[in-house]
């Protein structure tokens, strides 16, 4: 993970406004941080060469009448050696059902977010994959009823 220690105000204004609109163009953003474009382009390739801006994403609705089935999923190792916990996480990584994961204190090792269209695609999910993730030794899930709201990080 980047440190973000060495952040200035410049930098936090950067990536608040990039959160909240992730397509604004370099013009824009220059703008509301008040710099020029070309400082601006700077910067912001400079975050993302040091792992602060990990990349750009598409927060999607799904339709209406099936919002996706969202799985809070707990994953407890076999052990929670250095080895294993990285090889666990390059194979998390690839799911592109996982929407997040968390390194967990506690009884789990991991808290795992993973969006399916249905019951029956969790059900896949869980067999196919989440089962045969390296040292994984329980597993543990449970569905979300109705999303209140997203969760957004305040500042940086």
């Amino acid at each position: 993970m980047a440190d973000s220690t060495t952040l200035d105000e410049i930098d936090r204004k950067l990536l608040r406004a990039l959160r909240n609109d992730g397509r604004m163009s370099n013009a824009d953003l220059a703008t509301s941080v008040g710099l020029s474009a070309s400082a601006c382009l700077r910067r912001v390739r400079l975050l993302e060469h040091r792992g602060i801006i990990r990349g750009y994403t598409a927060l999607i609705d799904a339709p209406q009448d099936q919002p996706p089935t969202v799985a809070i999923i707990q994953i407890t190792l076999e052990r929670q050696t250095e080895d294993h916990l990285g090889r666990f996480e390059a194979e998390i990584r690839k799911c592109p059902e996982v929407t997040a994961c968390y390194l967990m204190t506690g009884v789990a090792d991991y808290l795992v977010l993973a969006e399916t269209r249905t019951v029956a695609d969790y059900e896949r999910l869980h067999k196919e994959v989440l089962s045969r993730l390296p040292g994984v030794a329980r597993i543990q899930s449970s569905f979300a009823m109705r999303r209140v709201t997203d969760f957004r990080p305040d500042g940086v």
